[in-house]
């Protein structure tokens, strides 16, 4: 390699340097080839596939940077350097899939959830149809289905978010929600009738779920305090530009919001359509004047 170092103007030490580390390099290379090349024939599912690949480069591009070090850096010659630096760059290479394992130990012994329940994350709704190692599985629910309802695909989401985004549980405790509907009357209309027609409906639509939601309260206040007040369903009023509007408040499971909602609907209908004193309200305008207007007959 003199030759080599005269010819280039560098010392002999740093020739053999780069000899050795080009070396390295394409065994390293052909070592990931060989073991993927052996490895995929193994693994029929294309994410068990997929998964494998990613280990694989992980693990020669974290083994490639610690030899490099190796190679051009006098501190390796302590042992104790060497293995600091080596796990540090194992867990900078690895640093997903070291979080996304807490992110599973985490699951499987605080519980945020469980499989089966109803969750939103990342923006994302869906019911848990499964936990791994570094994923859990959503059965999605809504995005351009309407009434959270499901739309058939399967979201896989990294056991990490658990760490670093907020996340919704529906069903933690007890399978209810609060739920509300509301429709606006004329001002003309007898609010106080559009009220009790309301009420009724809420009464015959809805299923009465105040007694198991309220042992499920019970239950779920052992480990979290809650304050939830009364159960039972509800109406309020408000007073907007073209109407007065009344708002339902009632106690749904949270897996029949869509059929119950739509069963609430038909009663409101059929109720407030067979009522001549109440009168459904829309955006109108009303013009006033202060002199009477004068019709001529101009053809």
């Amino acid at each position: 390699m003199e030759w080599l170092a005269d010819t280039l103007g560098i010392a002999d030490r740093t020739v053999e340097q780069a000899v050795i580390s080009f070396v390295v390099v394409a065994g390293l290379i052909t070592l990931r080839w060989a073991i993927l090349r052996w490895l995929r024939p193994q693994l029929e599912d294309v994410e068990s596939q997929y998964r494998a690949t990613k280990l694989t480069n992980a693990a020669i591009t974290v083994t490639a940077l610690i030899s490099l070090l190796f190679i051009w850096i006098d501190a390796f010659a302590s042992l104790t350097t060497f293995l600091g630096l080596l796990s540090a760059g194992i867990a900078i290479a690895l640093g997903d899939l070291l979080k996304n394992m807490a992110g599973w130990a985490y699951i499987m012994t605080r519980k945020p959830f469980q499989v089966g329940d109803r969750i939103e994350v990342r923006g994302r709704h869906g019911d848990v149809a499964d936990v791994r190692l570094f994923r859990f599985t959503l059965m999605e629910v809504g995005n351009w289905v309407e009434g959270d309802q499901i739309t058939g695909r399967l979201v896989h989401v990294p056991n990490g978010v658990i760490f670093t985004d907020d996340l919704a549980n529906y069903t933690e405790g007890f399978d209810y929600i609060w739920e509300e509907i509301g429709f606006t009357v004329t001002f003309e209309s007898s609010w106080e009738r559009g009220e009790e027609l309301l009420r009724q409906a809420i009464r015959t639509a809805v299923p009465e779920a105040k007694e198991e939601a309220s042992e499920g309260i019970w239950q779920t206040a052992r480990d979290y305090r809650l304050t939830i007040g009364e159960l039972d369903s509800d109406v309020f009023i408000r007073v907007d530009d073209h109407g007065v509007t009344l708002i339902g408040r009632y106690l749904v499971n949270v897996r029949q919001r869509r059929m119950v909602k739509s069963t609430l609907w038909r009663s409101i209908l059929d109720a407030v359509g067979g009522e001549p004193a109440v009168s459904f309200a829309y955006p109108t305008t009303r013009t006033y004047f202060d002199s009477p207007i004068e019709v001529t007959n101009n053809p």
